[in-house]
């Protein structure tokens, strides 16, 4: 079988994490499968000339953007460079897409394959503190922002950075199976473990700091002790005001509810306990505040549309080389 060519493109505040990520992945898959040669990655540059990445990293790529020949996998990775991209490197990224077998972004690259008109009526995802000027700036790109990464056809789209990684296991699984997926992220100690379909943590969650350090710290709290009682009450108690005052301050700040964060908190500690822990369910439902399982159950159904059982089994990681 020939190798299937990858190239990686660099621009001027490309994100230098967004490129070793995936590479390091194609880069070793075949060799830690047995395959040598399985993949020819390639990087390139507009130009060929060296650029420096968002961090202050310099890269210098393998060829000139405009010398690359047929392209198996054509990955545009994210960075502060995607934000006003040069027109002739989205040109060049367009044509290039037109002969690829697979097209893939990592992270804010979804902008540039959108710019490059690549995206127009497919689902795409990005980095969730981007889905929102993504759907903004180009309306006609269904962007949903929980996966870590989505495919639609022929076209990839993932999450922030380790997502990338995410991606390129599940394109390795494709190309050369689970087992050399597997032999890689071995490597790379990386859990083959995360099916697209998983949510981006911390979507709900991560944007709503309040503006009030009484209020935040009340966030933190609330965190850090999910088991404990999180009512409107508790909480207004331990704020020092009133509950309907309290209520009527965190939502406005926040931007949801109070009963409605906790929720959000509550489910992602016990998603994170499933996956990390070897906790049983009724234990797992008890340290998140849950009360029974079946209270923990019925979330997980409502929000997930899988119950814990189910959820655990989808992510949480079997042990490397077990049976």
């Amino acid at each position: 079988m020939s190798a299937r060519s990858v190239v990686v493109v660099l621009y001027e505040g490309v994100q230098s994490l967004d490129v070793t990520g995936p590479l390091e992945v194609f880069a070793g898959a075949g060799t830690a499968a047995g395959r040598p040669g399985a993949y020819r990655v390639t990087t390139a540059s507009p130009g060929g000339g060296p650029v420096r990445s968002h961090s202050g990293l310099r890269l210098a790529p393998d060829t000139d953007l405009a010398e690359v020949g047929p392209v198996h996998t054509l990955l545009v990775p994210g960075g502060e460079g995607t934000r006003a991209p040069d027109r002739a490197l989205v040109a060049r990224i367009r044509e290039l897409a037109e002969g690829a077998e697979r097209v893939v972004s990592v992270c804010t690259g979804a902008f540039l394959l959108a710019e490059a008109g690549l995206l127009a009526g497919r689902r795409a995802t990005t980095h969730w503190a981007y889905c929102d000027a993504l759907a903004r700036r180009f309306p006609d790109v269904e962007v949903d922002p929980d996966p870590i990464h989505v495919r639609d056809g022929h076209l990839a789209t993932s999450a922030g950075v380790t997502a990338g990684i995410d991606l390129a296991l599940a394109l390795v699984e494709e190309d050369l199976g689970r087992d050399a997926a597997l032999l890689i992220a071995r490597h790379l100690v990386v859990f083959l473990r995360r099916p697209g379909n998983q949510a981006q943590f911390s979507t709900q969650l991560a944007a709503q700091v309040a503006a009030r350090q009484p209020l935040r710290e009340i966030q933190q709290w609330i965190a850090e002790h999910p088991e404990a009682d999180l009512s409107v009450e508790a909480l207004a108690h331990r704020s020092a005001l009133s509950p309907r005052h309290f209520a009527r301050a965190f939502t406005a700040e926040v931007g949801v509810t109070p009963g409605r964060y906790v929720d959000g908190v509550r489910l992602e500690a016990a998603r994170r306990r499933l996956e990390d822990t070897d906790d049983g369910i009724e234990e797992v439902a008890r340290a998140c505040g849950y009360g029974t399982p079946e209270a923990m159950r019925r979330a997980f159904v409502r929000a997930l549309a899988a119950p814990p059982a189910e959820y655990r089994r989808r992510f949480h990681p079997h042990p490397l080389g077990g049976h």
